[in-house]
């Protein structure tokens, strides 16, 4: 999509005809009577983006950095892949998922910075505040991301513009510099004002009314819009919706055979306009996954890692309250399409020894031959995950039957206690020790730090990052995967020494 800065979508429509006056008599006097009506107000929602947020900070942040390439990676290596980049970085064709390596060399005087969640979070409170005292916020959609409801004769288009205009003058104040900006989309609903917000960046202003519907979306591409990726895009080709311009025009019996369910119709309503509340939503999973650093692509490394994500995932179990029931690993390889994956059911338990116990079993029962992994005989570990499932509030379940009596509850509470008051990994499993040293899936959050709003807000803004971060772990492992089978493709084409 194009960069412009302020864009308005205006229907090229004559004014609708007025009815007649109605000439009303009484009494010897004459009134002429004129029907009143208001402008037409189909908008409801005012959506903020914030351009390159991460990087913007940092720009912010380090005036030096301001009008320069800046790319923001997650750890300080020239093997991992950037999680934000800075809009003088995209003009060289650097952006989010690009290694650190092909960054400077697409973009020879890019400055590489090391993420700080912590800043990241304490400008999304800050950011927040400024955007209330235009218009209070509905719905805090990620880290960078709010929606606000516009009601009464705030729907009004110049009444809109207007609130607009004075959430980028409060942001202004807040963040004085101009590193700091946003798009802001507005449109009948969040939907469509957040699509809206994509479409002029940076610093846009879009608005798409009902009469713009749907012609408005037609210059998109499916990806484009919120909620279609790889997967989603495929089996609307399978539904012979390859364009935008068709997925607005599709019935909502392909839709909903394209989406499997209910949402198909949502989206439907969704891209005609239509005010839908948010689907209620539990939380079905919880986990972390990691790209392994070449000095940690061995067995030895991916196993310690492994056992690091799955203490913090525990760790997230007893903060919330949780207890998991399933628990699902995958291991991918280098070169290799397919990955291993392994699950286990047990009973509920936030028990982190326990849970190391259940990793160590699975990953015996699914290597062949004394491996020291399971998967390829001769697989290089890429990238780890571990995902709890089968989630369940502790109240609600009585845990295991069987469990020994006391457990290791009250130990895991003076470990989280102790890591808490003095720093993360204090106090750890000695299993996690090699990852520990390469400082591999460090945890980002700052929770031995709580927030101005309290354990809620720390948990709310925590979760904002770690959604923010697995997204770009996501592009970043699926552009791992693409630079190592291009590498192992080569490899297999190069003719061996002595042959023509």
């Amino acid at each position: 999509m194009r960069d412009h800065p302020v864009c308005t979508m205006s229907p090229a429509v004559s004014p609708p005809s007025r009815p007649a006056p109605v000439s009303i008599r009484a009494t010897g006097a004459s009134y002429t009577s004129r029907p009143f009506r208001d402008p037409p107000m189909t908008l409801r929602s005012l959506f903020v983006d914030f351009n390159s947020y991460f990087a913007s900070v940092e720009q912010h942040e380090v005036p030096a950095l301001r009008g320069r390439p800046v790319g923001v990676a997650p750890v300080d290596a020239e093997t991992t892949s950037l999680i934000a980049a800075s809009y003088e970085a995209k003009a060289y064709g650097v952006s989010t998922g690009t290694m650190v390596r092909e960054a400077r060399e697409r973009c020879p005087g890019i400055a590489i910075v090391t993420a700080r969640p912590k800043l990241y979070v304490e400008w999304h409170e800050r950011l927040r505040k400024a955007i209330d005292r235009a218009i209070p916020i509905a719905h805090v959609g990620s880290i960078d991301e709010m929606a606000c409801e516009l009601v009464g004769r705030q729907r009004q288009r110049a009444a809109a513009e207007q609130i607009a205009r004075q959430v980028k003058e409060e942001i202004a104040k807040a963040a004085p510099g101009g590193a700091i900006r946003c798009s802001i989309g507005i449109a009948p609903n969040d939907f469509l004002a957040k699509t809206a917000s994509d479409m002029r960046k940076p610093d846009g202003l879009m608005v798409i009314e009902q009469v713009d519907l749907p012609q408005a979306l037609h210059g998109l591409e499916l990806r484009d819009l919120c909620g279609i990726g790889a997967s989603m895009e495929a089996r609307l080709h399978a539904e012979h919706v390859t364009t935008v311009a068709q997925l607005a025009a599709a019935s909502k019996l392909v839709l909903r055979r394209a989406w499997g369910g209910i949402e198909g119709e949502r989206m439907w309503g969704l891209l005609r306009g239509a005010w839908l509340p948010a689907a209620a939503t539990t939380r079905s999973s919880l986990g972390h996954s990691h790209v392994l650093g070449p000095e940690l692509r061995t067995p030895e490394g991916a196993l310690a890692v492994l056992k690091k994500l799955l203490v913090k995932a525990a760790m997230r179990l007893r903060r919330d309250q949780l207890l998991a029931g399933a628990m699902t690993v995958a291991i991918r390889f280098v070169g290799y399409a397919d990955r291993w994956e392994g699950s286990v059911n047990f009973d509920p338990t936030d028990d982190s020894r326990s849970l190391l116990h259940l990793l160590a079993a699975m990953l015996d029962a699914g290597r062949v031959r004394k491996r020291p992994l399971p998967g390829p005989a001769r697989g290089v570990p890429l990238s780890v995950s571990v995902t709890l499932t089968r989630l369940a509030e502790r109240t609600q379940t009585s845990g295991s039957l069987f469990a020994p009596a006391g457990g290791t509850r009250g130990i895991d509470a003076v470990v989280d206690r102790i890591n808490a008051k003095y720093g993360l990994h204090k106090v750890y499993f000695g299993g996690m020790q090699a990852a520990l040293m390469h400082d591999a899936a460090p945890m980002r959050i700052p929770f031995n730090r709580i927030p101005d709003g309290g354990i809620e807000q720390e948990a709310e803004n925590n979760a904002l990052w770690l959604q923010s971060l697995n997204r770009f772990k996501a592009m970043a492992e699926g552009e791992h995967r693409r630079r190592e089978k291009e590498r192992s493709d080569g490899r297999a084409e190069k003719p061996a020494p002595g042959r023509s």
